[in-house]
């Protein structure tokens, strides 16, 4: 079955290799076992980085962050999404911004989508929901409001958006009336559009703005979109090349 065509990840380096020997400061010879050592350590630093940076470090706990948002006056589902109708390629569900739409939740959190993404950002004017779905399958955490959310309210939003932007994405949506809903869609890259498997989509709905509880939203599903796109790919602003 054809796969995606997905966002290539930055090229890699691979490990240099020392050549000629070493000594130490009373001019014995360094054992090999050292720079072997040092290596280690050195490259465990760097996966630590790594996993930092796409938001894989913690792991979720699906009933403490359930038990989080219940608290909170929110209700949360994890969906999966309705597999793309030709089994190939959710962009072909979505061929133009107006077309058709058929999503398993409302707000959207996974599914079929536009090819271009939207510019990441904060908006108060509503985003094509076709794009935002593409920023989910990138990793984004959406917050939607409604129409009837006090602008006051999404002053609270835009606030918590500022504190950690990369990887997330504001917008009104109609339909959603005076709720607030978060979004994202998570999912393994290594078995994404094979045998059926295309990730799963959390919604969190929610009748206020709760600071703990969009954190733990946040911080359980932020950049861990299904195509597995490098975080340094969705910070504010940056959009198709």
């Amino acid at each position: 079955m054809a796969k995606k065509t997905r966002t290539p990840p930055p090229p890699s380096q691979g490990p240099k290799r020392r050549d000629g020997g070493s000594k130490s400061a009373s001019g014995s010879p360094v054992p090999v076992w050292a720079f072997l050592a040092a290596g280690v350590g050195v490259l465990a630093i760097v996966a630590v980085i790594v996993m930092s940076s796409l938001g894989g470090s913690k792991k979720t706990d699906p009933a403490a962050l359930k038990a989080t948002m219940t608290a909170a006056g929110c209700t949360l589902r994890d969906v999966k999404p309705y597999p793309p109708k030709d089994g190939q390629n959710f962009h072909n569900d979505v061929p133009t911004l107006t077309s058709p739409t058929h999503w398993s939740t409302f707000p959207p959190a996974a599914g079929g989508h536009y090819a271009q993404w939207a510019v990441w950002g904060f908006y108060r004017v509503a985003v094509n929901p076709r794009q935002v779905v593409h920023n989910e399958e990138h990793g984004a955490v959406v917050i939607w409001w409604g129409p009837q959310v006090p602008s006051s309210t999404v002053d609270q939003l835009e606030k918590f958006y500022d504190e950690v932007p990369n990887g997330m994405f504001g917008t009104p949506i109609a339909g959603l009336g005076s709720k607030i809903a978060l979004t994202a869609w998570t999912g393994d890259s290594s078995r994404y559009y094979q045998n059926g498997y295309y990730g799963i989509g959390h919604v969190a709905t929610c009748s206020h703005f709760d600071q703990k509880a969009f954190a733990a939203f946040r911080d359980a599903y932020r950049d861990k979109g299904p195509e597995g796109t490098p975080a340094s790919y969705n910070d504010p602003g940056m959009g198709p090349q």
